[in-house]
């Protein structure tokens, strides 16, 4: 039992109980009460973003690394310039809580022209959100929270809302009981006949094959014990370093590779364990996956949401994995040319990646020397984040390798720094391009203001690279827009008292990469592409666009 003065302060002490250490937003008329709270309280950190969007990117990726991500945005526009973040948090299935304010009750709903006022905040957030809550009284406000932060931990994650008018932030309470931390809701018992259905398939196949993603990001132990009984493991994007790189069963991300293609195809077993089979990871759902195909996921609604499967497993991954890997712990799995073809598609995609990548192979691997083996890399929508950035560089960890989902640029920045407050003892490095840096470019100076260990790569080409290449390959070779009058990147860091470097050859790859990763502290390293080399990016496989 705990004795608050404001709704404010029990939101506090309620996210303190909850184990939150940040929370990032934009402070407005519309949330100063709860703002003031947490100045007052000094026990959580407040992370002053430049703009909500950026907030709540930054939240978000807060919570892939910490488990529960927290972001405060004003009311009206201020929540509405929240929502593409929202979406991409729901894509990403990362645990966020929206706090976000409303006009007074008085007001709400009357279309006066009361300041902030919006049509139906509700409605949009509930479209861009897991779920989204109103509080209608003082009382009701930390029981709301409450229930907003078990929806968001519980899987399938995701971001949840909850508005707040202002004459309720400022209220007083007399007592608010805050009981325990919350915790997400039970996972569901796998069904026995299905799991013994699934042993019997994995027995009788010669060449299995595990596919993981997002879903079993914390099945990391029983999926190294699977691919150390012999069972080869290919990821997603998203699922990257869930088994080790480094592993000799690993088949990293090398989906669309054709050597791992081949492999695919003859395989007489595809397990897919908490990965939504994304259209950019199978050639926009044309990719041939092995029969039978089993899909394990939490959700029933994944069942045959982009490929019919032929037996489904409702249960969490995790769970699932385990009671797998403890039943094969003493097996073989799989014939004995096995790891053999596998050792040759990797190297065959390795091969042909790097002879795409011309110079920029030789900086992914510069990156990868630099940067500690717990650190972090998180990439924007650009055309290295999307090639190297995705496939060559060696992941070893789970959420080491982030980005966005959803597949929208410019949230690459915010994305590092949530990463970096998340984890302040992981040096984080956060890879860009020129086009997608400025939807967010006041974010730099969040970045400085906080004195992030964090180093700040910005691949300029001056416009969209992505969508040139697009262009190129699908529009016969019109190109529209595409160009943008680009600042000096390395000037504007002058201008926030951020130390920079200028790369512009491979050669000095090594060395200046070496340099500003072991800087304690945020850098900028500004990479010139037209002197650097070409890079050759045809934009995702997919089918004919038009």
């Amino acid at each position: 039992m705990s004795t608050p003065n404001t709704v404010g302060d029990a939101i506090v002490e309620t996210l303190i109980q909850q184990g939150v250490s940040a929370v990032y937003g934009v402070i407005s008329i519309h949330n100063l009460p709860i703002a003031d709270a947490i100045g007052r309280h000094e026990a959580l950190r407040f992370v002053p973003a430049r703009g909500e969007a950026g907030a709540v990117t930054m939240a978000d990726a807060h919570g892939r690394q910490r488990g529960l991500g927290v972001a405060l945005t004003s009311t009206g526009a201020g929540a509405g310039n929240a929502v593409g973040a929202l979406l991409e948090a729901l894509n990403a299935g990362a645990p966020l809580l929206h706090i976000t304010g409303q006009v007074e009750r008085d007001y709400l709903g009357r279309e006066s022209g009361f300041i902030h006022e919006t049509q139906d905040q509700i409605g949009f957030l509930r479209a861009c959100s897991k779920r989204a809550y109103s509080a209608h009284t003082a009382e009701q406000v930390v029981p709301v929270l409450r229930r907003a932060m078990r929806d968001a931990m519980t899987p399938p994650m995701g971001p949840v809302s909850v508005e707040i008018p202002i004459d309720l932030q400022g209220a007083t309470i007399e007592s608010q009981t805050l009981g325990y931390a919350v915790a997400r809701a039970a996972a569901p018992t796998f069904d026995e006949g299905g799991f013994a259905s699934l042993v019997e398939r994995l027995k009788q196949a010669r060449r299995p094959m595990l596919w993981v993603g997002g879903g079993a990001l914390q099945a990391g132990d029983a999926v190294r014990r699977l691919a150390d009984a012999g069972l080869p493991v290919i990821s997603s994007t998203h699922g990257r370093g869930i088994l080790a790189d480094s592993h000799p069963r690993s088949l990293r991300a090398f989906h669309n590779a054709a050597a791992v293609e081949e492999l695919l195809a003859q395989s007489d077993l595809l397990i897919v364990a908490g990965s939504k089979l994304r259209s950019n990871e199978t050639k926009t759902f044309t990719l041939p996956l092995p029969r039978p195909l089993v899909q394990i996921d939490i959700d029933p609604a994944a069942c045959h949401r982009t490929y019919l499967v032929d037996e489904f497993l409702e249960g969490d991954c995790t769970e699932v994995l385990e009671a797998l890997a403890e039943h094969f712990e003493a097996t073989r799995l799989g014939d004995d040319d096995y790891d053999t073809e596998v050792a040759r598609a990797v190297a065959a995609a390795e091969r042909a990646l790097r002879q795409q990548m011309g110079p920029y192979a030789e900086l992914c691997d510069a990156l990868r020397r630099a940067l500690p083996g717990d650190g972090i890399l998180v990439r924007d929508i650009t055309m290295s984040g999307s090639t190297w950035g995705s496939r060559l560089f060696p992941i070893e960890t789970p959420n080491t390798n982030v980005h966005s989902l959803a597949g929208a640029i410019g949230m690459g920045l915010s994305m590092a720094i949530g990463s970096a407050v998340a984890k302040p003892t992981c040096k984080v490095v956060g890879l860009v391009g020129d086009g997608g840096l400025m939807l967010g470019v006041g974010e730099l100076a969040t970045m400085v203001q906080e004195n992030l260990d964090m180093t700040l790569i910005v691949m300029n080409d001056g416009g969209y690279g992505v969508m040139r290449g697009i262009q190129r390959n699908h529009f016969s070779d019109r190109q529209y827009y595409n160009e943008l009058l680009t600042p000096s990147f390395t000037r504007l860091a002058d201008a926030m008292g951020l130390p920079h470097w200028h790369l512009s050859s491979a050669d000095e790859a090594a060395r200046v990469l070496q340099d500003a990763v072991a800087h304690a502290g945020p850098a900028l390293v500004e990479v010139d592409m037209a002197s650097f080399g070409e890079l050759v990016f045809a934009g995702p496989p997919q089918k004919k666009l038009y």
